[in-house]
């Protein structure tokens, strides 16, 4: 009963910012850590890096990767950093709300069939107990009306974190790491994760929805990390 008292007083006041502490309101972001996480300046529309004018980069038209565009939020620095940490290690699922809001606010998705999150091998799925990319795309799917595609694409291989590696060792980390059993034949899919590092992974999982039928796919990640 005394719990019960207590959620419907917290709906009345609001709750605190996910950053600070502090009163938010209905928000999960208190105005002030709202107005402090970084956006992205002008960037290539296909790898979210940096490009004068929002151009095509050198890169991606020397070397196309396998997706076709990339929307992200915000720079993977701080205060960014600390709330997708929140989320990935210590399992503070309400951030995955607060990034889904954000994300569908923004109207970062474009006229797509299906979203499809970045699959975590059962053996980590098992050790962390959630999947940080399905938790967001849950929240997306019931913000926007968008199908959601838990279980079609897997990962077929345990490779080792991304985070461990030098970057020229992680493409052929994440190679043959995953299988599509989905017919994708003519379909825009939607891939959701939280960070994009330097797009190995992501491209990996695009190659491989390509060749279920995928026509476009298409990165929506919460976060970019920008080189400095």
């Amino acid at each position: 009963m005394f719990e019960s008292y207590a959620r419907r007083v917290q709906a009345w006041i609001g709750q605190d910012c996910l950053l600070c502490g502090a009163q938010a309101g209905r928000e999960f972001l208190c105005i002030g850590c709202a107005a402090s996480l970084p956006a992205l300046a002008e960037h290539c529309p296909q790898c979210a890096l940096p490009s004068p004018g929002s151009a095509v980069c050198g890169s991606c038209l020397t070397h196309p990767p396998h997706f076709d565009a990339t929307a992200a939020l915000w720079r993977y620095e701080f205060p960014c950093d600390k709330l997708v940490q929140a989320l990935k290690y210590r399992g503070r699922l309400a951030v995955a709300e607060c990034f889904a809001r954000h994300l569908a606010v923004k109207d970062l998705l474009p006229d797509a069939h299906l979203l499809v999150p970045m699959p975590l091998h059962p053996r980590r799925l098992g050790a962390r107990g959630f999947n940080q990319a399905l938790e967001i795309a849950r929240g997306l799917a019931r913000l926007t009306g968008m199908r959601i595609e838990a279980r079609g694409a897997s990962r077929a291989k345990n490779t080792r974190p991304q985070t461990e590696l030098p970057y020229e060792e992680r493409a052929s980390n994440v190679r043959g790491a995953f299988a599509c059993r989905l017919d994708l034949s003519g379909k825009i899919v939607v891939v959701v994760d939280d960070v994009m590092t330097t797009g190995a992974t992501l491209n990996e999982l695009a190659r491989v929805l390509k060749r279920a039928g995928a026509a476009r796919v298409e990165n929506v990640v919460v976060a970019r990390t920008v080189p400095h």
